[in-house]
Parts: structure tokens; C-alpha cells; sequence
């Protein structure tokens, strides 16, 4: 103990000795240890944490994928979750989950409430006890049973400001009464994050007498938790029994053309798919930008230690062995590695929030993102092994000749083993850094492509507002008409409104593709081919104005199709093309399977980025929004001006029709646009941040070893000189010395950046993995600045003066 204090004593005078060296290499690290800390913590509560329930590796997730119509999971019906519930042998427990928004009025301005609607023992499933109050109870889902809600945390906190008498408080939503029973305590909520809960039976959509005695009627969905010592792949042998029974029992739920299967889905497995590519590109990218720090650091180690050799060769000769001489190097690189990582510590601190903030838009697990022990241990051991690194491979190159040492400056000493582990080091830092950049400028090239997608529609002055109307309140399609014909009338009149319409959705809305099948006038389907599906949208006649889609056939709406028995259709030029000739739509006539009266194309618009930019084009069919009117609605205005400003018009107009109607999502087409392209520009930014200083890390590392060697060859550069060699074939000499290594580097990060590409494929937007444009642009800049950077020193070879280095050495 006593010689390790010592050595940490020697070590810390021996650091701040170099003030210079010291600090760029406690930055260097604090960047590379800081970077990893920072993206580990998201990966960690991500993806490596177990779920914060009792027994939560037991909880799966049931779906019902229907592969034959490309639906990846169809839900479940009340019936079949029943089914499932009384016949499976491996479920301990089976229970259903929806969420969806409602009106709650109590407070001084109605509010909208994301409502989880759940089986009672939903929270006894996932071992969640109340803060305050209790649990829902089996009484609280019978149909007599009175209405009882449950609180999240935050909407407890931010609502209610924390009132621990809010328990037992009333309010009105759907024209029930609801008492409040209980505040769930600080906890993730899975899969949704919801203000409210309530049980099955109190909810009027999925009460209604169509969810409960349709066994097709599916959209739920079901968690179950499996029975001690069960195991997945018994539960999925149990499910494929019963889905077989009752396949075999209600043929006409299941038909064969759409190939309907029961699956289950560990939830941890379920609630991170979308995120774990996207995670772990980022923490090897992060690692690598490591590589190349600690690279980096040792060759800057290297060289320090070469003027520090006749001081090893002095304490050797007083006695000191080469293990002690080891383990004082091995200590000043792990006072650097913690110093360094205590920084980094501080720069993760202060990059999670945002960092949180990317992890929400792939999964709900991003509450759980935090420095937390298992974060501090990964630090540590990142810095303890770093400075490992940093001290052992200057101790395992030295040797020490002390009569030789003793007598000269030590300059002679570099010209061995150590030169080539320095040149060994520049080359890895040189592929890594190539890997790094090819993977930024795919990406980069990817979001280009993504920005110059063609949407279909014009975003400029639009402004989207959600009006999710009360379902009691509510409850006929001529009542739903009326709200929005009022509506119409009084904004249509406002200053600097050009037009007004109404839909069940909007352009780039981030939601599933929801398809309907449907039939062609004139075509038998053939026996086992699946129905056609397609996308329906309904749309009031100022739509296609207001959102600025091109009309290329025909017409659009008018006032006349307004009408609740007008049976006519607009749909896109994708759906157009896909099942006639062009040109050939207008006139044909579609209507569901079996439906009673045929619909009319009337028009084919443009295709129109529906859901995102990076999906294919859906083909779609546009009714008119009165015949199928949607009480969640969705308003949409363009403006002459700022269409921001048009919010407050919008909700005075809404309160003079409904007081108690309150406004969801009000934002513009612009924002809705730059909100799709949110989750790319991050990765970019992020990818790109590391490659950026992984290149200049380089070629810092790449002159400072050119460099290095100049030094130590004054004496050869002075006498080649001296002999009458040239100074430009002197640079030349210095400069291809250094281009060896850059291209030797290159060579080895084409092969890695091909196998990183196959990896990155999954995050890349029309364009290829092996895109040869970016490999050309990354070969040609970090060759440009190894260039640069190789020039500086080489150049200084120039300059040296025969005389002097000979006199001097």
C-alpha cells in the first residue's frame, strides 16, 4: 500500500509536470470515455435492464399476425381473448389492453386524457401496488359496477400537483361520473405512457355491443404471464393448439386467405425491436471513437516516454526492477484514465436528457435511461482498462540499456520496436477512423435522400388540430356532421383563412397503415387469393385544396357528394396504376366484400406520404368525409399567413359550438414534416459528431508520429542533406513515409466499412450499404488531411539546417 501511494504521489508530480501533455490527454479521454458512457447509459436502460416488475421476464406479449395480408398484428377480439384466457395450460394469467383518449371535465377547462383501458387485474399481473388509494378490483369491471379511475404519477403531479387527497375526487368523462381510487406510483408504463386507467367494462368503445359479440371484431391488445417454470416454446405450442381448436370451431373468424396466427413475444423482446439496431450501431460507434482515443494517447505516450528513458535507466540502475518501472507507468496512464473518465462522466450527465429524448421515439423504455450503478461500473472499468492500456504498452516496449543511456540523451533507443508499435497505431487509427466515416456519410447521404422525398402534398401555412369528440355526446354520424359543418362556417369566415377541411388523418401522421379489403366491379377473386386491401382515408371536399395534393384525373369532392348516400371515390395514382392502366381508373367502381352498393373513382390524385418518408407509397381511397364521418377528426386549415396564428381563432370557434371540447395536438403541416425527419437527423448527428472526432483525433495522432519521427532523425535528415540531397526529395521521403500508413490504414477500413455497411442497412433510406459515391468522398478527405497533416512536419525536414544537425548530434 504504501509503494502504491507512493507511485500515485510520483504519478500526479510527474503529470503536472507536463501541463500541456496532461491536459489534452484527460480531454482526449473525457470525449472517448464520455461518449461511451453516455450512449452505454441508453443501451442499458434500453435494452440490458430487466423489466421493473415482479417477474417481468415471465410477461409476454400475444399477437395475432395475419401474413397473408401483410398485417403484422391484427389484434384480438374480447372473444378470443376470453378463449384464450379459460383454454391455454401455459398462462397464468391473460389480460387486455387498449388505449385511447377521452374528455374529462371537472377542472376549469375540459382536458383530454390519454386512457389506458385495462383488465382489472392488469397492475396484479405486472406486481404494481397503488401509491395512494387501491388497485382496480373484479367487482370494478362488472357492468353495474360505477365508474373508477386510476392516476399515473405524472398526470397526478402535473395536474393535480401532487394532492394526496385526490383520492376519492369526481369527475365526468363520456357523461359518467368516475371517482378516482387510486395514484399509481413513479413507474415506466407499458406500452403506452397514459394519464389515466379505467377497466374494460367503463370504456363505451370497447363496451359497445359489436366488440362484444363479434369474434372478428379484433384491435386489443393482450399481455399474458406465464406459469412457474413454464417456457416459451411450450406457450407456443399451447397457442398453436388453441388457435387450431377454434380455427377448426368458427372457420368463418378465420379464413384461410389470410393466413391468421396465434405468436408470443417476450415484452422486453417486443418493446425494444424498433430500437436495438439503431442502439447498437451507436455504442460500437462510440467504442470505436474509444480505439482510436486510447490509440491516440498511447502513441503520445510512447513518444513522452522516449524523453523519460534516461530517468528509467537511472532508478534501474538504483535498484528499481522492470516490473516497478511497469507499474508506475501503469499507474500515471490510470490517474489520466479516471481523470479522463470523470470528465466524460460529467458530459454524459449532461447529454441525457437528450439522449432520453432520442430513445422515446423507438420505444417506451427511454424513462428509463439513467447514470445508475450498472452505468458508473461501465465507466469504471472503461477507464480502469484504458489506463491499463495506456500504461502497459509503453512498459512492454521499453528496454533499458542503462551504460548506453546513462552517456546519451537517449535519442538512439527509438529506432527499434517502439517505431513500428507507433506506425502499427497509426494504421488502426486510420481504418477505424475510415469505418467511422463511411458510416456518418451513409447516413448522411440517407437523410439527404429522405429530405428530397417527394410528400405530395404542400406543408407550407397548414395548421392540424385533433378534435376527438365525446363519445356519449357524440354518438350518430349526423350529430358528428353537424359539429363539423358549424365549425366550417365560422372559420371559413376568418381573416386570412383560405380554406377549411376535415379527415379521420392527415399526411406523415406517424401511425400504422390500417387496411380495408375490397372488391373490383367486374373481377372474381380466384379461389385461396387473399382480398385486396388498401388504405381508406375519409375527406371532406376543401382537402385535397387545403393539404396541397395534385389532382391528375377527374375531380375531387364537391358539395353534392357531401351528401350521406353519395357513393363516389378519389384515390391515388399508386392504386390507379396498380390496378388498371393509367388512365383507366375513373369510371371503375369498388366496394367492400360483399358490401351492399359498389363506390365510383371519381378522381386519381397524386400518391401522398401517408405515414412516413421512408415507407413505400401506400395506395389509397379517399371518401367523402360525411358519409363516413370519424369522431376523432382531425382539422385541418391553410392559411394566408403564419398558420400558428390561426390556433387561438380555432379555439374560440370550437368553444362557441362546444364549451366542453377541448383542443389535442395543434401543430402545422411544417412541423409535422421536421418532426418525421426528428429520429434520422439525431443518429446523423450523433454518427457524424463521432466520426468528426475520430478524424481529427487522427490526424492529429498521424502528424504527431510523423512528426516525432522527424525529430528523431535530424541527425540523418542533416546529413543526407549535407551529401546533397534535395529538400523536395527530403519531403518527398518524409511525406510517403506517412502516406504508407495512411493507405495501409485505408486498405483495411474498406474491408471493415463493407461488413459495417450489411449491418447499417436496416437505418439506411434508398441507398446502398456499399454506396460508392460516399466511399469516394470519405476516401478522398481523410487522404486529403493525412496529406495536410503529414505535410506540416514535412516541411519542417525541409528547414533543417546541415550544419546545425550536425553539430548537434
Amino acid at each position: 500500500m504504501n509503494s502504491l501511494i507512493q507511485d500515485i504521489r510520483f504519478g500526479l508530480r510527474t503529470l503536472l509536470r507536463s501541463p500541456g501533455f496532461t491536459l489534452v490527454a484527460v480531454l482526449t479521454l473525457a470525449m472517448g470515455i464520455g461518449a461511451n458512457t453516455a450512449i452505454f447509459s441508453v443501451v442499458n436502460g434500453v435494452l440490458l435492464q430487466p423489466l421493473p416488475y415482479e417477474t417481468g421476464e415471465r410477461i409476454v406479449n400475444l399477437q395475432q399476425p395475419a401474413p397473408l395480408i401483410e398485417v403484422q398484428n391484427a389484434g384480438f377480439s374480447p372473444l378470443e381473448i376470453a378463449d384464450y384466457r379459460e383454454q391455454s395450460q401455459s398462462l397464468e394469467t391473460v389480460v387486455e389492453y387498449h388505449s385511447m383518449p377521452f374528455n374529462l371535465i371537472g377542472r376549469d377547462e375540459p382536458q383530454r386524457v390519454q386512457t389506458g383501458v385495462v383488465s382489472w387485474n392488469f397492475f396484479d399481473m405486472l406486481g404494481v401496488r397503488p401509491l395512494l388509494g387501491r388497485s382496480f378490483a373484479a367487482d370494478d369491471e362488472t357492468h353495474e359496477a360505477d365508474a373508477v379511475l386510476l392516476l399515473s404519477y405524472d398526470y397526478w403531479q402535473q395536474s393535480f400537483g401532487g394532492d394526496p387527497n385526490i383520492v376519492g375526487e369526481e369527475f365526468e368523462m363520456n357523461d359518467r361520473v368516475h371517482t378516482v381510487v387510486g395514484v399509481l406510483p413513479s413507474i415506466p408504463q407499458y406500452p403506452n405512457e397514459n394519464d389515466v386507467y379505467m377497466p374494460v367494462t367503463a370504456c363505451p368503445f370497447r363496451n359497445g355491443e359489436g366488440w362484444r359479440t363479434t369474434r372478428t371484431a379484433r384491435g386489443l391488445t393482450v399481455f399474458g404471464k406465464l406459469k412457474e417454470g413454464e417456457s416459451l416454446a411450450r406457450l407456443e405450442g399451447d397457442l398453436s393448439t388453441v388457435a387450431g381448436r377454434l380455427h377448426s370451431e368458427y372457420p368463418e373468424a378465420y379464413p384461410e386467405t389470410r393466413g391468421l396466427e396465434t405468436i408470443a413475444v417476450p415484452l422486453k423482446e417486443e418493446l425494444t425491436r424498433r430500437a436495438r439496431p439503431t442502439l447498437w450501431i451507436l455504442l460500437g460507434t462510440s467504442l470505436s471513437l474509444l480505439l482510436i482515443v486510447c490509440t491516440n494517447l498511447v502513441n503520445l505516450t510512447l513518444a513522452r516516454h522516449v524523453g523519460r528513458e534516461r530517468e528509467m535507466s537511472i532508478r534501474t540502475a538504483l535498484g528499481a526492477g522492470r516490473g516497478r518501472l511497469a507499474r508506475q507507468l501503469v499507474t500515471e496512464g490510470t490517474i489520466l484514465a479516471l481523470s479522463g473518465g470523470a470528465a466524460g462522466l460529467l458530459l454524459a450527465l449532461l447529454t441525457l436528457d437528450m439522449l432520453k429524448a432520442f430513445a422515446a421515439r423507438f420505444t417506451s423504455r427511454a424513462a428509463e435511461v439513467a447514470i445508475d450503478p450498472t452505468v458508473l461500473l461501465f465507466t469504471l472499468g472503461v477507464a480502469l482498462s484504458t489506463g491499463l492500456v495506456l500504461g502497459i504498452l509503453p512498459a512492454l516496449r521499453s528496454r533499458v540499456d542503462i551504460n548506453t543511456q546513462i552517456k546519451s540523451d537517449g535519442a538512439s533507443s527509438v529506432v527499434g520496436g517502439r517505431g513500428s508499435l507507433r506506425k502499427i497505431l497509426v494504421v488502426s487509427q486510420v481504418a477505424i477512423s475510415f469505418v467511422l466515416l463511411i458510416g456518418a456519410g451513409l447516413m448522411i447521404r440517407s437523410f439527404m435522400k429522405l429530405q428530397d422525398v417527394d410528400p405530395g402534398f404542400n406543408p407550407e401555412n397548414v395548421l392540424t388540430v385533433r378534435l376527438d369528440l365525446n363519445w356519449s355526446k357524440y354518438d350518430n354520424p349526423e350529430i358528428i356532421r353537424s359539429f363539423a359543418d358549424a365549425l366550417e362556417t365560422k372559420l371559413v369566415g376568418s381573416p386570412g383563412v383560405v380554406s377549411v377541411a376535415f379527415s379521420n388523418s392527415y399526411p406523415l401522421n406517424g401511425g400504422v397503415p390500417f387496411t380495408q379489403g375490397f372488391e373490383i366491379e367486374g373481377e372474381v377473386a380466384d379461389e385461396g387469393r387473399p382480398t385486396e386491401r388498401t388504405v381508406m382515408t375519409s375527406a371532406s371536399p376543401a382537402y385535397f385544396q387545403t393539404v396541397g395534393t395534385r389532382l391528375l384525373q377527374g375531380r375531387t369532392f364537391d358539395a353534392f357528394d357531401q351528401q350521406e348516400k353519395a357513393q363516389v371515390g378519389v384515390v391515388t395514382r399508386s392504386f390507379a396504376r396498380k390496378y388498371w392502366d393509367e388512365g383507366e381508373a375513373i369510371g371503375k367502381r369498388i366496394r367492400p366484400p360483399g358490401g351492399p352498393e359498389w363506390m365510383e373513382i371519381v378522381g386519381v390524385v397524386d400518391d401522398v406520404k401517408q405515414f412516413s418518408l421512408d415507407q413505400e407509397t401506400s395506395e389509397m381511397v379517399f371518401v367523402p368525409y360525411a358519409i363516413s364521418p370519424f369522431r376523432d377528426m382531425r382539422l385541418l386549415l391553410r392559411s394566408r399567413g403564419d398558420a400558428r396564428a390561426m390556433a387561438m381563432d380555432v379555439r374560440e370557434a370550437v368553444s362557441e359550438i362546444d364549451p366542453a371540447q377541448p383542443l389535442a395536438e395543434i401543430q402545422t403541416l411544417e412541423e409535422v414534416r421536421r418532426e418525421s425527419l426528428a429520429s434520422p437527423r439525431l443518429t446523423m448527428m450523433l454518427m457524424g459528431l463521432f466520426a468528426g472526432l475520430a478524424l481529427a483525433i487522427t490526424a492529429t495522432g498521424i502528424g504527431g508520429v510523423i512528426a516525432f519521427t522527424v525529430s528523431q532523425r535530424t541527425s540523418e535528415i542533416g546529413l543526407r542533406m549535407a551529401l546533397g540531397a534535395s529538400r523536395g526529395s527530403v519531403l518527398s521521403m518524409v511525406l510517403g513515409q506517412g502516406m504508407v500508413l495512411v493507405f495501409v490504414g485505408l486498405g483495411i477500413g474498406v474491408l471493415a466499412a463493407l461488413a459495417l455497411g450489411r449491418l447499417m442497412s436496416g437505418l439506411l433510406f434508398n441507398i446502398a450499404p456499399t454506396d460508392p459515391w460516399t466511399f469516394i468522398v470519405v476516401l478522398t478527405t481523410l487522404s486529403i488531411v493525412a496529406v495536410a497533416t503529414c505535410l506540416i512536419p514535412a516541411r519542417r525536414a525541409t528547414s533543417i539546417s546541415p550544419t546545425e544537425a550536425l553539430r548537434i548530434h
